[in-house]
């Protein structure tokens, strides 16, 4: 009875146990707000803080990060195909004796919602003031540029880059041409001479604007079909609307009526009526910001 061993009931698990610790990817959506604009002068009064806070919002827009999709035809894509399969679904997917009154009345709503996700896009066109028919493109012979002024400061340069960047990509301009001070910064597609230098492109740019005798321009100008005779030769090729909005600086903040020219800001379509009343609002505001902006 002594010799009876002694029995352990303790699992027998190997010590210490290297549990694998699990592992969580982090996703971060992040949102960059490039509000360099912001730089300028403080403002004056209420109403150019809420033209600020317009320009802020209006850089924001929903991308799908898609080369060569346009996400403002999203929701024409998604009403082609939630409408398909409603088509497929009552023709392919259920017995025509066997359908009710109620999934009729069901599809019947389907279909009236994707034909409207269908032409929300043209509807959207419409109310902004462009014309549906005309589509934003690319005149031949025309060649992508992005030239600025070396004499231009670190931080204005980098506004100005964002700018032009900003609007191209927000509005149906092709082209643009800023001047403030004297110099220069161009962006988009334009006819210029081939085997062309950054400092003869600058020089060409700077002769196409004497000629049209825009250095002491104080009035917005705005030809929404053609481009005017006077200013043929500076715009592209094709440009049937035409832009240009003065920059004006006030050498004293008080004296309100004392504006003097100090550049402008020229965009360049394809699009006849190309830039609405909101485009052109935000626009001005734009050129606002470079007020009493120097080079250094």
């Amino acid at each position: 009875m002594n010799n009876i061993g002694t029995i352990c009931l303790k699992p027998c698990i190997p010590f210490p146990i290297q549990c694998p610790k699990p592992s969580f990817r982090k996703f971060t959506l992040t949102t960059i707000l490039r509000s360099s604009l912001q730089d300028s002068q403080p403002p004056n009064s209420n109403q150019e803080q809420q033209q600020q806070q317009q320009l802020n919002l209006s850089v924001l827009r929903f991308t799908l990060g898609i080369p060569g999709l346009d996400e403002s035809y999203l929701p024409r894509w998604i009403g082609y195909g939630f409408g398909s399969l409603l088509l497929l679904n009552h023709f392919l997917g259920s017995d025509a004796a066997a359908v009710t009154p109620a999934q009729l009345s069901t599809e019947v709503l389907g279909l009236s919602l994707a034909s409207f996700s269908i032409v929300l896009p043209y509807l959207g066109k419409f109310l902004k003031g462009a014309q549906p028919v005309d589509e934003k493109t690319i005149p031949d012979g025309t060649e992508q540029i992005f030239v600025m002024s070396t004499e231009i400061g670190n931080g204005l340069k980098e506004d100005l880059a964002w700018a032009s960047y900003v609007l191209l990509r927000n509005t149906n301009a092709i082209a643009m041409l800023i001047l403030i001070q004297g110099e220069i910064c161009a962006r988009g597609y334009w006819n210029i001479p081939a085997d062309t230098s950054k400092e003869i492109l600058l020089d060409w740019f700077k002769k196409k604007i004497e000629k049209a005798a825009l250095y002491d321009l104080k009035d917005t100008l705005y030809f929404p079909q053609d481009a005017g005779s006077e200013f043929q030769d500076l715009v592209p090729i094709g440009t049937r609307c035409l832009l240009i909005q003065p920059v004006l600086h006030v050498s004293n903040e008080s004296d309100t009526g004392s504006q003097n020219p100090d550049g402008f800001i020229l965009l360049a379509s394809t699009t006849r009526y190309a830039f609405s009343n909101k485009d052109k609002a935000w626009i001005a505001a734009v050129a606002n910001k470079y007020r009493g902006k120097w080079m250094a």
